[in-house]
């Protein structure tokens, strides 16, 4: 007799999906702020928790879970670029980073994000995403 196949609920992924993104966002923020950089090699650790999530999690393998954990590792790293550059216009201004988030433009947020950002963190950036698909097949 074989063990019956394990049935995963369909909301469990996502759920954890972002509580994961959620944390390793503030640490990825508290980390930038204190070191006065943008930090980018951050994203590969973003990739790493997103695989380690939709593995288990018991999302089964295919380009499904690759193209999901592609997409989740670049939204939570755009989503912390925004979030630093955020933070450190908001702070002189005595701005929580939740109420500078709201208020910060498209355009000044690229413009800021493109001048503190070095060539080593837009390679672990575009790499991020990249490694996570390959490693989720």
């Amino acid at each position: 007799m074989s063990p019956a196949p394990r049935r995963t609920a369909r909301w469990l992924v996502p759920l954890m999906l972002v509580l994961a993104s959620a944390c390793v966002l503030v640490i990825w923020v508290a980390l930038a702020v204190y070191l006065q950089r943008q930090a980018g090699w951050m994203a590969l650790l973003v990739a790493l928790d997103v695989v380690l999530v939709v593995r288990l999690g018991g999302m089964a393998a295919g380009m499904r879970r690759a193209v999901l954990a592609a997409l989740v590792t670049a939204a939570v790293s755009v989503l912390a670029l925004w979030t630093i550059a955020a933070t450190q216009m908001g702070f002189p201004f005595g701005l929580a980073p939740w109420d500078s988030v709201l208020r910060l433009g498209a355009h000044h947020a690229w413009t800021l994000i493109s001048l503190t950002t070095t060539p080593l963190d837009g390679v672990a950036l575009l790499v991020a995403p990249l490694l996570a698909a390959w490693w989720t097949r």
